[in-house]
């Protein structure tokens, strides 16, 4: 009876410490969901806090240059650099096709091509015809004499293929035609066409547009290409005389952005962006794009939704205003014919009414006199290089817009806006569909990643004749001994070296090849 009674005690005490302990393990769960619907709320207000929080762009900062970070440009050979031979393996036709800044480009890649292959380079023919129907060539645009002088250390240059004499008869040296690959690497030139160029005494490459690989592993090898661009490639005097009477005259009334409205036929056509316009100028654009680019699907929903469109003048406007440029910016026009004309136009002279282009500044009348296409371009050129602020619109497949990035970059780091057009492209569409809370908070939080021209590393697919540092930049107090400046004395240093060989009629003078531009 007494071993019954301990049992039923032990069975009771059992039955306490397990409903006991029941009761904790409930008190437990029930602290631990506390525990994390508090820890949730409490990121979910921080995260609200943080999306709250205002973004601010400081207008009065962007008219100065960009931060350097000490970096400044310099295009001069930092190693072993020796002048081209009196014996030259050839000579180098090149014939440089699309609009003037692709042939830019081009003219840079030849005459690396030529110091890779040491040849002798002709003069390099432009293709003006087919996009400008102008026939200025390289002498109606560029000053020949300037581009000679300045690349005399790098590569040899003739103004045409030399004539031979034989049986009593004179004739010009026929150079092989060849078709190099697209963006070829560097041992296509010191193989196929150095072979041929060898056996033939000339070769003539055409067409020649992205024909030598942008990234190359010799950094002397992409200063060459600085050194052509920046400093050799020269308008003439005309022209640069022209382009600095235009921002002469902007300046005079106070600070200006240029932008480059990349709003045109051609470029809405490539990017397959047609459902704003009319069912007339649709089936033009359509009409335009099958004469000129390669059949492809385009959807315009979806290649705007990532940010295949150029932007319309309308929301470049909402862009700059969201950032706090307001009504009485100053902005320069870069741009050819308007697609869609004025009704594209005039939501975008609402927010900006002081607006300018190159006919309305050129009180000379030489632009309207002048129906030379590539003069107007150059001199658009010239006066966004030279604007306070420049903002491309359109910078993918545009060489205009690339080419003045990485101009401006190596100018000195002069402000640039250069919009994510991807990151605003919901932001617009939520506008357009009534959802505009916030748009414009919204937009200075895409803008405000941005670099504003300042140095920044190169990532694919971003062009080196955008962004040549660091190649093309050096540091006064370099960590790296590969980002130091070189000797100030470096010129002298070449010319003497060219000398050596036995020339010594070119003038010592020429271009620094070290920019010492305004920077802080």
């Amino acid at each position: 009876m007494r071993r019954e009674g301990e049992m039923g005690q032990r069975r009771r005490k059992l039955k306490q410490w397990s409903g006991g302990m029941k009761g904790m393990i409930g008190k437990l769960i029930i602290a631990a969901i506390v525990l994390v619907v508090c820890t949730f709320s409490l990121f979910s207000s921080r995260s609200t806090l943080r999306s709250t929080t205002r973004t601010e762009i400081n207008t009065e900062e962007l008219w100065q240059t960009a931060q350097s970070d000490g970096w400044r440009p310099s295009s001069a050979p930092r190693s072993d650099w020796p002048p081209p031979p009196s014996k030259t393996n050839g000579y180098l036709r090149v014939r440089c096709n699309g609009g003037l800044n692709q042939q830019r480009t081009a003219i840079c890649n030849a005459v690396l091509a030529a110091r890779i292959m040491n040849a002798t380079l002709v003069l390099p023919e432009l293709d003006a015809n087919s996009f400008w129907h102008d026939d200025s060539g390289f002498q109606g645009i560029y000053d020949v004499e300037h581009f000679m002088r300045t690349l005399r250390y790098d590569v040899r240059i003739v103004e045409s293929v030399p004539e031979i004499h034989k049986n009593g008869k004179t004739k010009k040296m026929k150079a092989i035609q060849m078709n190099p690959p697209r963006d070829a690497p560097i041992s296509w030139y010191t193989t196929v066409a150095l072979e041929k160029m060898k056996e033939n005494g000339a070769i003539y490459l055409t067409p020649f547009s992205h024909r030598l690989a942008e990234e190359v592993d010799n950094p002397e090898y992409q200063r060459l290409r600085c050194r052509v661009n920046y400093h050799a490639l020269r308008f003439k005097p005309h022209i640069m005389e022209l382009s600095h009477a235009i921002v002469n005259r902007l300046r005079a009334q106070g600070r200006f952005m240029a932008i480059h409205l990349r709003f045109e036929m051609d470029m809405l056509s490539f990017a397959g962006c047609f459902d704003i316009f009319s069912p007339k100028e649709q089936k033009e654009l359509k009409e335009y794009r099958a004469k000129n680019f390669a059949p492809k699907k385009l959807v315009y929903d979806e290649r705007r939704a990532i940010g295949k469109c150029p932007l319309t003048p309308e929301e470049v406007g909402l862009v700059l205003r969201a950032m706090g440029f307001d009504n009485s910016t100053r902005i320069y026009l870069a741009a050819g014919d308007l697609y869609g004309g004025e009704r594209f136009m005039k939501p975008f002279r609402s927010i900006f009414p002081h607006l300018e282009n190159h006919s309305t500044v050129d009180t000379s009348g030489q632009l309207k006199k002048n129906t030379n296409g590539m003069l107007g371009s150059a001199v658009d050129y010239m006066v966004c290089l030279l604007a306070d602020i420049f903002m491309p619109t359109y910078d993918g497949p545009s060489n205009f817009a690339n080419n003045l990035l990485g101009h401006r970059l190596y100018y000195g780091f002069r402000t640039i806006i250069r919009p994510d057009r991807k990151a605003l492209a919901p932001i617009f569409i939520d506008r357009e569909k009534g959802r505009s809370n916030g748009f414009e908070e919204a937009v200075r939080s895409v803008m405000t990643k941005t670099s504003f021209g300042g140095p920044h590393k190169r990532i694919s697919p971003e062009s080196f004749y955008t962004n040549s540092w660091p190649e093309c930049f050096c540091q006064m107090s370099a960590k790296n001994p590969a980002d130091k400046c070189p000797p100030e004395n470096t010129m002298e240093t070449l010319h003497s070296r060219l000398e050596s060989e036995g020339v010594s009629d070119i003038s010592a003078t020429g271009s620094n090849l070290t920019v010492s531009g305004a920077q802080r």
